[in-house]
This record gives structure tokens, C-alpha cells and sequence, in this order.
């Protein structure tokens, strides 16, 4: 389950960002989600949880996923939605956006 291993640096990245910035508290923190990454959110949030659970800065921690849809692009130019055949030359196309997992934005609380 590769869900695991993704919670974990979800909550590894936050939890330095978070210290960096002088954090007393996670509140939410966004992440992209590619639609080809073949994820399932609620398995990571499920394993989130289980690893923050003695982490007081992550106690009331909400996961908000957003879906990148996927973007080709084809050495002819072609730049699109469609991934296995290019619509202009019927070659493969290169996906350049789709496949990312990515901590996008942290919110949280300081003790100013």
C-alpha cells in the first residue's frame, strides 16, 4: 500500500514547513492530487491520521485533495487533455501533469 508512504511524507513535509515557521498548530494543509497518480485519498487521510496521532501540533489537522487532471504534450506541438494518442499525429504523447503529489499549501498557527 503506497498510501502509507505517502501519508508519511505528507506528514514529514508539513511537520518541517511547520517548524520552520514557528508552528504551534497544523490546521489544514492542501494537497494536488494528479488523477493518474492512482491514489486514493481516503486511504491517505486514514493513514495521515495514524501517524499524527501522538503529534499534538497535528491534533485537529484536516486534508483537503485536489485533483490535477492529466496534460499531454507531443513533439508535433499538441498540448491536451488526451494522453495516449496524440489527436494530431497519432503518436504517444508525454504526460507532463497528472502524475504529482504535491503539499501545495500549509495553514497554521503561531504563538503570536
Amino acid at each position: 500500500m503506497h498510501e502509507s508512504g505517502i501519508a508519511y511524507d505528507i506528514y514529514a513535509t508539513s511537520k518541517r514547513a511547520a517548524e520552520d515557521n514557528g508552528a504551534v498548530k497544523v490546521r489544514t494543509i492542501y494537497v494536488d492530487v494528479g488523477s493518474m497518480a492512482m491514489v486514493n485519498p481516503d486511504q491517505v487521510e486514514f493513514m495521515f491520521g495514524t501517524f499524527v496521532t501522538e503529534d499534538p501540533m497535528f491534533s485537529e489537522t484536516k486534508l483537503v485533495f485536489t485533483t490535477v487532471p492529466p496534460i499531454a504534450e507531443c513533439e508535433c506541438g499538441y498540448a491536451g487533455p488526451e494522453i495516449f494518442v496524440c489527436p494530431n499525429c497519432g503518436k504517444l504523447p508525454h504526460l507532463v501533469q497528472g502524475r504529482e503529489i504535491l503539499v501545495k499549501n500549509i495553514e497554521i498557527d503561531t504563538e503570536e
